[in-house]
């Protein structure tokens, strides 16, 4: 039996929750003892009685949750306030992003914790699958921001996304071919924008001309393509990923010169340090600011404003991993499922990612299951 605990998200405006009562219900039918914080579910719809008749225990506090519990499920990286609740030899399993936070890869090591971060589980073909959930309605929500932003009253052109009969529709610029980017594209498309989608690998982009609609064009990714395609466009959506490492500036503080004011940037990447030299960390409480006369929506949890769709979406996905966890134990888990392993980023002490090494200069150290 494994004791798992769903803490309340306190990250700003995180409405999300780690687990439906769904998934909880998966679990105590196996025999595990799943420990919910009071009101974690509310912002996703969920009540406390949802989850006591999932077979939850309600506990009051944060502190609570993370004192009975031997595995940690939630969405988004503990913050400050969270670090002192970590202890040795838990396991947290959640998106972590170490490679922008230092701060918090020093505090989980402090903490002799497992850290399985959700957005490094790949498997074989290279897809991660706990990550395309959040990366299909960030791709859709980062066009809606997108158009909403370029509303004159928000600091935009002042155009309609789609425009009207006579008037041009707007032009949208995607960074990347990812499933965000591909679900950006598709979004911008349907509402009527003509897209530009952007990749280095020509077999992807290939993939995207024959399945995309007609109104978008794809280009090969080069500071130069970029450059050319600044001038015209009024929406940028940066969907860029390395997983595990930090993403790389395709848009410099030079190139914002390049665009008309009232131009949209979307950094979707934000959570990953962001594709936009310019780009900073914002919420949804003060989700954009202007550089330069350019618009920045660099909100780092764009899922969390639609929190219903979103954690039903994440809990689809993690489900199996979680399950597996709470049966097997991580490190049984891991040697049983190779993508899983991939997950792993800090060991009790020990950085396990390489990436996540290299970034801030520490040992490296692959773990051995």
């Amino acid at each position: 039996m494994c004791k798992v605990g769903i803490p309340k998200e306190i990250k700003n405006n995180e409405n999300r929750v780690g687990m439906t009562p769904a998934g909880v219900a998966e679990l105590t039918r196996r025999g595990h003892e799943v420990f919910v914080q009071h009101t974690a579910g509310e912002g996703s719809g969920f009540s406390d009685d949802d989850y006591v008749k999932a077979g939850a225990t309600i506990l009051p506090a944060i502190d609570d949750v993370y004192r009975e519990a031997e595995m940690i499920v939630k969405v988004k990286e503990p913050i400050e306030p969270e670090y002192k609740l970590v202890r040795a030899g838990q396991l947290l399993f959640t998106y972590f992003h170490f490679a922008c936070e230092e701060e918090l890869t020093d505090a989980m090591l402090k903490s002799g914790a497992v850290c399985l971060a959700y957005e490094t589980v790949q498997l074989p073909n290279g897809s991660l699958p706990l990550l395309q959930p959040m990366s299909e309605v960030a791709g859709r929500m980062a066009t809606l921001n997108g158009a909403y932003y370029l509303q004159k009253t928000k600091g935009g052109k002042g155009k309609l996304i789609s425009g009207v009969p006579g008037v041009s529709p707007t032009r949208v610029l995607v960074l990347g071919g990812g499933i965000v980017g591909e679900a950006a594209a598709r979004m911008a498309a349907g509402m009527g924008a003509e897209v530009t989608i952007t990749d280095v690998s020509l077999p992807r982009l290939r993939q995207l001309d024959l399945e995309t609609p007609a109104n978008v064009h794809t280009l090969y990714s080069s500071e130069h393509n970029i450059r050319q395609q600044l001038p015209t466009v009024d929406i940028v959506i940066g969907s860029v990923l390395v997983p595990g490492d930090k993403t790389p500036h395709l848009i410099t503080r030079d190139m914002l010169k390049l665009m008309e004011p009232g131009t949209v940037l979307v950094d979707v990447a934000i959570d990953q340090g962001g594709c936009f030299e310019t780009s900073h960390p914002t919420t949804h409480s003060e989700p954009v600011y202007t550089e330069e006369g350019i618009v920045h929506y660099c909100v780092a949890n764009i899922p969390g404003a639609v929190p219903n769709t979103s954690t039903l979406a994440l809990t689809n996905a993690t489900l199996r991993y979680a399950i597996a966890l709470a049966d097997k134990g991580w490190r049984k888990a891991c040697h049983d499922d190779s993508a899983l392993a991939k997950g792993l980023n800090i060991v009790e002490g020990k950085v396990v990612f390489k990436a996540v090494a290299d970034v801030f200069g520490l040992p490296y150290e692959p773990l051995t299951l």
